[in-house]
């Protein structure tokens, strides 16, 4: 077996199998089909193994073309960010990093992530949408995100094709305005069974993680709030109408931006954060920023 693939071939097979017909690919490449028949099966003899089911005009991939079918998307979609990255970098235009945030994800955490992108100092301009988890995963999807930062992976069932790749876990903090903390300090966390409590919207990773919380300590908070956008939760909180819980890597951010103390912390609820995007090992040097900087500073 050969230790090298042939990219002429390879393009060969990934147009055929995109076209469904030798025929169509060779329209597209604008090349003889006896061609395309001919580096298809050295192609297949050079790998050992049998790519297509050829039964009439039409070809149907094998699970071992359905493989290699997958490899061949990343390299050619590689190949074409390549070409991209390389044209504006010449012609003096700022590489774009084009990335959707999940309304759970506290703003203090998407902007501690993103900072280092936007320090790369080579030009990069960021542009940063907000949406609920499905959304941006079809948009992720249609390729108009490079990234999705979110508290949640993405599942084995849903049919977009993308990848999880971690960026970090912390312990959760809870806060309150100062006549909340000093009322609730004493005898955390017993003292918030019936607290006043300002939670996100059931659903959400880490609704789930303070469900199963309270659960464990038989704790019963008093909801006087649900939220899907953590900073309104947090403009809620601050003006003391309940306590609330957010992660302890922004524990400084929190007490400094919105006037509240810290009540407690509990390593028992972990918040994890992923970056989530189309691409197997991640590329883009913004992309790259960011998870360095999460695993080694953020959540390090």
């Amino acid at each position: 077996m050969s230790q090298w693939v042939n990219y002429h071939h390879l393009l060969y097979f990934w147009m055929v199998a995109k076209e469904g017909s030798i025929a169509a690919a060779a329209k597209r490449l604008s090349v003889s089909q006896p061609t395309i028949s001919t580096q298809l099966r050295t192609l297949e003899d050079n790998l050992g193994v049998s790519l297509f089911d050829r039964s009439g005009r039409r070809l149907a991939l094998t699970q071992t073309g359905s493989v290699a079918l997958r490899y061949a998307e990343d390299i050619f979609s590689l190949g074409r960010e390549m070409v991209d990255v390389l044209h504006e970098r010449l012609e003096g235009r700022p590489l774009r990093l084009v990335v959707g945030v999940t309304y759970v994800v506290p703003k203090l955490v998407a902007y501690r992530l993103l900072q280092p992108a936007l320090n790369l100092g080579d030009g990069l301009h960021v542009v940063c949408h907000e949406d609920k988890f499905d959304q941006l995963l079809g948009r992720l999807a249609r390729h108009e995100l490079d990234l999705v930062i979110s508290d949640a992976p993405i599942g084995p069932h849903v049919s977009v094709k993308a990848f999880n790749h971690p960026l970090g876990s912390c312990g959760v903090t809870f806060f309150g305005a100062p006549p909340l903390a000093r009322k609730y300090k004493r005898g955390f966390p017993e003292s918030l069974d019936r607290a006043p409590f300002l939670l996100p919207m059931q659903g959400s990773m880490v609704r789930r993680e303070l469900d199963r919380w309270f659960d464990d300590l038989d704790i019963h908070p008093e909801i006087v709030g649900q939220f899907d956008d953590s900073a309104l939760l947090k403009v809620f909180g601050q003006s003391g109408v309940g306590v609330f819980a957010a992660p302890s890597a922004i524990e400084a951010e929190i007490t400094s931006q919105y006037g509240v103390q810290v009540i407690g912390r509990s390593d028992s609820i972990q918040e994890r954060f992923y970056a989530i995007s189309v691409e197997r090992r991640l590329k883009h040097p913004g992309v790259l920023a960011i998870s360095e900087a999460a695993k080694t500073k953020l959540f390090g």
